[in-house]
């Protein structure tokens, strides 16, 4: 391990475009350090752990996939505590949602950040085995000064990438050492520990979120196909690809030479595209059936064993099983806003606790994520006798907001009205406020609303006496609002009375019912339109969409399907009737990623802004780009 002063002297001579004896993944993050995030190498970082309630919110997102893992993470656990290891399960952020260590060690571990909640995001804490690990998608040990930051290096960290069902990035599992005296190699049977655990926890997950479609379990052998498969595959009634285990696909994809096609672009596509395999040979590879019939060959001549598991709805034995105790109804206007994501289906189950009771609930989500429908449903849900009023604080002139908010008395200013006004939250007395981009509100007027907020009542404007007023406080950012109030621009005292519950909103990106949800959409659109009209779409325009970033949300999609849906011809939706950048995504020669580096170009070659005008991780664009790069 090199000296602090020579640490950073090499990081500039990187920096310089010098050889360099690091790993490609060490020499690509120090790169990203000092370009991207500007980061200072001679500016030694504390371990940054999140504030409990922030934490809470990201285990509450992570819980699935903590409970789902458990028993690998656990085992894990015990082939490596013997050598002092620790264990992280971070989230897509970079948090850290659940620690496995000695508890001896608490104080030193937490001070070193290898403790729960710490966040490891590249951004933040330089190159580090979680950030790396994040941006790109790829198993990495990161050792010793391989760090950028010089309070870090002192560990050694090894992690692996954990992918959801379409091959987007959920998770990164790490082992991290306090101090490792060996040499970087001596790491290589930790990071084949860590890989074959995430590729566990992504078959256990796959399974867990599949009931109606074919799993096919894949292997180059057969001895443990049954019991660890190196990937499984998804099929839908008609064959085609809906989910994998992202990872050990992957790594088959090197086998049979097609990795430059990208795992992810099996999405979508049917599986007889790739192997000798249609759907009605599914049954012939369940368990039970002669071993011959494991053998599964690609169109390459490539040869893999094959085990096929049953729809849940399918099997025979599902009759013989207990029925699972029903789940509790929804209101209807919070069904309507899922159509099988797990995340979303929790967030339902929680505003359907929380609707009526009259606490504060913000609600977080990106631009066009769906935050005022989600308010409304909460408001239906409550059952409130008074109205639901919607103010966009953004959208109201500063020197307006006042008095549409508060009402006015009579003459209170020159050109009032002379009967006065009585004010939004008036308005909505008995019934819901709504304030969404709450961020935006200017900062001298978050104390008369936060007054509001304690003592139930309202002065309006030029008002000698102030009006007793009962109401459901809802409200909305797409901004941290946490960060605002670090920076002053935000009271304190105010984020923490709006969120006294948190619902933040999945960007649509990372939902799992897109395929229904585009249904939904069409069958709306044909019932506005009379209902003669049943909207469908074509085989390629479905890939298309579904490949698409969505940056703009469910108003993107709604308007890409509306335009579509005009644009058709008996229904029907063609790759001509989607916007050009759509359609590409869809052709057999481009890339999944089509027009980023177009997209980066008008950026000036910065990551940064077009993560920012793309609404996602700068880590999001990096993955992207390695996928570019083969």
């Amino acid at each position: 391990m090199t000296s602090p002063l020579a640490h950073i002297k090499e990081i500039e001579r990187v920096a310089l475009g010098a050889l360099s004896r690091r790993d490609a993944p060490v020499v690509e993050s120090w790169l990203r350090c000092l370009n991207d995030y500007k980061l200072d190498p001679a500016a030694a970082q504390e371990a940054y752990i999140v504030p409990e309630a922030i934490l809470r919110e990201h285990r509450e997102q992570a819980e699935d996939l903590i409970r789902i893992g458990r028993s690998g993470l656990e085992s894990l656990f015990r082939q490596v505590a013997g050598q002092s290891y620790v264990l992280l399960l971070s989230d897509a952020r970079g948090v850290a949602v659940e620690f496995m260590g000695d508890p001896t060690f608490d104080n030193h571990l937490r001070k070193a950040g290898l403790y729960l909640g710490s966040e490891w995001s590249e951004n933040r804490a330089g190159t580090c085995a979680v950030g790396a690990c994040m941006v790109s998608g790829e198993p990495v040990i990161i050792h010793q000064d391989d760090h950028f930051d010089l309070s870090h290096i002192g560990l050694t960290c090894t992690a692996a990438p954990i992918f959801d069902t379409l091959g987007d990035l959920t998770a990164v599992l790490d082992i991290s050492q306090l101090r490792s005296p060996a040499a970087k190699t001596s790491q290589q049977l930790a990071l084949h520990l860590v890989a074959s655990t995430a590729r566990r926890i992504e078959l256990a997950n796959l399974m867990a979120r599949t009931r109606e479609d074919w799993v096919l379990r894949l292997a180059r052998s057969p001895e443990f196909l049954d019991v660890d498969p190196e990937a499984a595959l998804t099929l839908d009634g008609e064959g085609r690809i809906t989910g994998m285990t992202h990872g050990g696909f992957r790594a088959l994809l090197k086998a049979m030479n097609l990795e430059d096609f990208g795992a992810r672009r099996f999405i979508g596509e049917p599986v007889s595209r790739f192997f000798d395999l249609e759907t009605a040979d599914l049954p012939l590879y369940l368990r039970g059936r002669p071993e011959g019939r494991r053998i599964l060959r690609a169109h390459d001549g490539f040869v893999l064993f094959a085990r096929s598991i049953a729809p849940v709805s399918a099997s025979p034995r599902r009759a013989e099983a207990p029925a699972a105790p029903a789940p509790p109804s929804l209101p209807r206007a919070l069904r309507e806003l899922s159509f099988g994501d797990p995340e979303m289906d929790r967030l339902q189950a929680r505003a359907a606790r929380l609707a009526g009771r009259g606490v504060p609930i913000l609600i977080q989500g990106e631009t066009g994520s769906g935050k005022e429908h989600l308010a409304r449903a909460i408001h239906a849900s409550s059952r409130l006798p008074g109205r639901f009023v919607a103010v966009n604080c953004a959208a109201l002139p500063e020197h307006l907001i006042e008095s549409e908010l508060f009402g006015y008395a009579p003459g209170a200013f020159t050109g009032a009205h002379p009967k006065g006004k009585r004010g939004l939250i008036l308005e909505a007395d008995g019934g819901t406020l709504f304030l969404d981009e709450i961020g935006d509100m200017p900062l001298t007027l978050q104390g008369r609303l936060l007054r509001v907020l304690s003592e139930n009542e309202v002065q309006p404007v030029g008002a000698l006496e102030a009006r007793p007023v009962r109401l459901q406080w809802l409200s909305a950012s797409h901004r941290d609002l946490e960060e605002l109030a670090a920076e002053g621009r935000f009271r304190v005292d105010l984020h923490y009375r709006l969120n006294a519950a948190t619902l933040r909103l999945p960007p649509l990106r990372a939902r799992r019912d897109l395929e229904p949800l585009m249904r939904a959409i069409l069958k709306r659109l044909g019932e506005a339109e009379g209902g003669g009209v049943v909207h469908r779409l074509e085989p390629e325009a479905r890939l298309a969409l579904l490949r698409h970033a969505w940056p703009g949300n469910l108003r993107e999609l709604t308007n890409v399907l509306r335009v579509g849906a005009a644009l058709s011809e008996d229904g029907v939706i063609t790759l001509d009737h989607l916007p050009e950048r759509l359609a590409a995504a869809a052709s057999p020669q481009a890339p999944e990623e089509a027009g980023i580096l177009q997209a980066l170009k008008a950026c000036g070659g910065n990551v940064s802004a077009l993560a920012r005008e793309m609404g996602v991780d700068r880590s999001t664009i990096h993955r992207r780009l390695k996928r570019l790069q083969g």
